[in-house]
């Protein structure tokens, strides 16, 4: 029955434990570093480390960095923070595929001593052509039955400098016929005559990864290699690689169903161009699903992990909501966040019969749910600044904020009435003006009057000023991620909104990142990790407070 509740990857863990397979439990995230990380990483990144946890065993993060033409110092940075950041703890474990080079080049020459690898003159194109099809089999290659001196040779050639790029490459010998693709005499080096970022210029020759990577798990004792489904058909190359290597306990490659996101870039040469264009700020722009993105946005490890955990691990393909990954951030965040009040779009308040110079600090708590986070003094006065949306000259039906004659609650303050309002010269409301009930502190009335409206605020001489940042989809979500024409995003020309001016309450002065705040009757919002100064304070909306979305029942 315990076997039950355990995802199936927990269950060959535990068969390979309890046969004797295995006597311990290693698992590694194997990023190539030629981007920045997104939300569907997060899930193999917590996947991995949640096994080693679970089992006792050990975690390594390993960079990939077989292919110099595109990898960069800055994406094997990026990339280390975020696995620290998401609580993957690796600092004594950080590899280095190209540290494993020499071995790599010796097991190549162990497989051509095998007779089981050769050096094929063919072009790229010649090889495809020379691949076949799904349908039809593939045709040896005319250099296959060169003899083990001369391939040892022409690879040593290679090493050595001797020949231009793409003029050879060394192919596994393996079998033209067979119903696999990848099992069709595979290339496993290629020449390429660039500096790598790790070893310089020692190497012209660099593998290629579904050789690369059976090798660095076996070397690094990997013990259960975990990746995507789209691998699924490279695991037979993968299980012949260690198998004619002979490593003594070869790797287990299995491979579960990645995290589809609705409505979502995930794209690096789409966030590329978005990043070239302009159209974010960088790859860790707020409105991007990159995990340095959802940092700067306020998205917590926590609540991605909560994402990870309800999306499940299997082997059937899915698209999770984004929606869901919202509840899971206001869930995380709702007991553990003061709720301060902000004004985003100001209207000046004037209460008339309040004395002039007065400022008085009012206790508030700083969340109703969570006593535990104490409470703090909000300075009031005669002046204050309210939501514009929380006036209305002329009521809609329902409406019970305030208006002209109507009296409503300051939110833990005083009960006032609206008696006028103060006009520009184009008719624009400037001001209101109402009067407070001084027996009112608090928000309640000691002859028990019901008051139907409560509305924030925050004193005008005490506010701090800020800018805020609205965010929404990146892309149009009516008319679909990509346009069925071009293949372009369909961008969303409103993803972000830019508030200048707005007030909060001073207990925000000197607030920086990661700290965040619920925004009373507004949303969740962070400090802006990259924009924020202490002269002009910036926040980004997390989320909102409410969602239609619902979490799907148990089954």
């Amino acid at each position: 029955m315990e076997n039950q509740s355990k995802n199936f990857i927990e269950q060959i863990i535990e068969k390979d434990l309890e046969e004797g397979r295995v006597d311990h439990v290693m698992t590694r995230f194997p990023p190539e570093p030629n981007g920045y990380l997104h939300i569907g990483h997060a899930k193999s990144i917590l996947l991995n480390y949640g096994l080693a946890q679970e089992y006792n065993g050990l975690f390594n993060l390993r960079f990939d960095d077989t292919n110099p033409t595109k990898e960069k110092s800055e994406f094997v940075e990026s990339i280390e923070n975020d696995v620290r950041w998401l609580g993957a703890k690796f600092d004594d474990r950080l590899y280095f595929a190209s540290n494993y080079f020499d071995q790599m080049y010796e097991a190549a020459v162990t497989l051509i001593k095998k007779g089981k690898a050769f050096v094929c003159d063919l072009t790229a194109e010649q090889i495809r052509e020379y691949r076949g099809t799904l349908t039809e089999a593939g045709k040896n290659s005319p250099y296959r039955d060169r003899s083990v001196e001369e391939n040892l040779e022409l690879f040593e050639n290679m090493k050595n400098g001797m020949y231009e790029d793409g003029s050879k490459v060394l192919r596994a010998k393996i079998d033209m016929a067979s119903p696999n693709m990848n099992m069709r005499d595979p290339v496993i080096y290629r020449i390429a005559h660039i500096a790598h970022e790790n070893t310089g210029d020692k190497w012209c020759i660099y593998p290629m990864y579904d050789f690369a990577h059976p090798i660095e798990d076996a070397i690094e004792g990997v013990t259960h290699s975990i990746c995507t489904l789209e691998f699924e058909d490279h695991r037979p190359l993968y299980d012949w690689v260690v198998r004619e290597l002979e490593y003594e306990q070869p790797p287990r490659q299995i491979e579960f169903a990645k995290m589809y996101l609705k409505n979502v870039v995930t794209g690096k040469r789409y966030i590329k161009k978005l990043v070239e264009n302009g159209i974010v700020d960088g790859w860790d722009d707020p409105r991007l699903v990159s995990i340095s993105g959802l940092r700067r946005r306020g998205f917590t490890p926590e609540a991605i992990k909560m994402f990870v955990e309800l999306s499940g691990i299997s082997k059937a393909q899915s698209v999770s909501d984004y929606q869901m990954l919202e509840y899971c951030v206001r869930e995380d965040l709702k007991l553990k966040k003061s709720r301060v009040m902000a004004i985003l779009h100001p209207l000046k308040l004037i209460i008339d019969n309040y004395p002039e110079d007065q400022i008085e600090e009012l206790d508030v708590e700083n969340n109703l749910e969570n006593p535990e986070l104490g409470s703090r003094k909000v300075p009031f006065g005669r002046e204050l600044y309210i939501e514009q949306e929380d006036f209305m000259e002329v009521p809609v039906s329902k409406y019970r904020r305030l208006f002209p004659g109507n009296e409503v609650r300051l939110m833990h303050a005083y009960l006032v009435t609206c008696t006028g309002v103060d006009k520009d010269e184009e008719g624009n409301i400037t001001a209101v003006h109402c009067t407070y009930d001084p027996e009112t502190r608090g928000g309640n009335a000691p002859d028990g009057r019901k008051v139907r409206g409560t509305i924030h605020w925050v004193a005008a001489k005490t506010a701090l000023s800020c800018e805020v940042r609205l965010f929404e989809n990146i892309v149009d979500e009516e008319k679909g991620v990509y346009d069925d024409e071009t293949g372009e995003l369909n961008l969303n020309p409103n993803s972000l909104q830019i508030l200048e001016d707005c007030k909060v309450e001073p207990s925000l002065k000197g607030a920086k990142a990661p700290e965040s705040f619920q925004f009373v009757r507004t949303g969740f919002f962070c400090v802006d990790s990259r924009l924020n100064t202490e002269e002009k304070p910036v926040f980004n909306r997390i989320v909102s407070l409410k969602s239609s979305f619902k979490l799907p029942a148990a089954q």
